[in-house]
């Protein structure tokens, strides 16, 4: 009886929750090492679910680079990363068109659909909803067939989202002479929220969040507005690969989304801890009320 006492206590917590963000837009990106973790992915789309379940709706935006990787090196080719980014020339293009915008697509809408949820497969083979242009880097160099986006479809999102489906969407775009793009995820994800006026933006990453001590996950700050998140990129707190992470969550806030989610998307049901728990399990960053 007890338990049962602590699972009707738990409800009642996110009750509150639940009623504040019912029929608000969520954009969820997913990251290759948790499309990698088949427990992690599981649980991840069961969260997914449920918060369609309950009024939300979230819109899920996926990368892949370790599918695409394994898939290269099937194909012999050697992948080449320019400032993080990979060089995708015409041969790499096909593979990423294949498996990001392709097999990993229907995978993750299926598997939505197999747990019970409702998705749509939104892709270069269905419907295309991302439109950008090629990216040029301020140094100059040739990134080959690498975009950015730069207009959301937001009526066919919206449309499947008023349905209670979930959108599936590649971080891939269709550039003005429809050439394909491969597109870093984070951006998409980014353009993606924006474009939709978010109320939220999460992460899924392989850390838990911010933490003071980068090497030691319970100095994990979970929450900070936008004043406290760039002292702490001065002070050197937020370093190395955390900081374009931080910026670009930033930057994102800047442009009408209510805040920012930077979870372990290996920790089981981290996406419903961390949005219907007053503690949460990352870091949330939000902007700052005006002075």
């Amino acid at each position: 009886m007890q338990e049962a006492i602590t699972k009707a206590d738990t409800l009642i917590e996110a009750m509150g929750w639940i009623r504040r963000f019912r029929g608000k837009t969520t954009v969820i990106k997913l990251g290759g090492s948790v499309l990698d973790d088949d427990d992690a992915l599981l649980h991840i789309l069961l969260d997914v679910i449920f918060m369609e379940t309950v009024g939300m709706k979230p819109v899920v935006i996926h990368g892949g680079g370790k599918a695409i990787n394994r898939a290269l090196a099937e194909a012999n080719i050697e992948p080449k990363f320019i400032q993080g980014r990979r060089f995708t020339d015409d041969a790499t293009l096909k593979i990423v068109r294949r498996v990001l915008a392709g097999e990993l697509n229907a995978f993750l809408t299926e598997e939505i659909e197999r747990l019970g949820g409702r998705a749509m497969n939104l892709s270069f083979d269905t419907t295309n909803v991302l439109f950008g242009e090629k990216l040029t880097l301020p140094s100059g160099e040739d990134l080959g067939a690498v975009g950015s986006v730069t207009r959301v479809d937001r009526s066919v999102i919206e449309g499947l989202l008023y349905t209670d489906q979930v959108p599936v969407i590649p971080s891939m775009c269709v550039g003005p002479d429809d050439e394909y793009y491969n597109v870093n995820a984070d951006t998409a994800a980014m353009a993606v929220a924006q474009a939709l006026g978010a109320e939220k933006l999460v992460f899924l990453s392989d850390v838990n969040g911010v933490r003071r001590d980068k090497d030691d996950p319970s100095t994990i700050i979970h929450s900070l507005n936008e004043h406290q998140a760039r002292d702490l990129i001065d002070q050197g707190v937020i370093a190395s690969g955390m900081i374009p992470k931080v910026e670009a969550c930033l930057e994102t806030l800047g442009r009408g989304v209510g805040k920012v989610h930077i979870i372990d998307g290996r920790l089981r049901h981290s996406l419903l801890l961390e949005i219907f728990t007053s503690q949460g399990v990352g870091t949330e960053i939000y902007k700052a009320p005006p002075e």
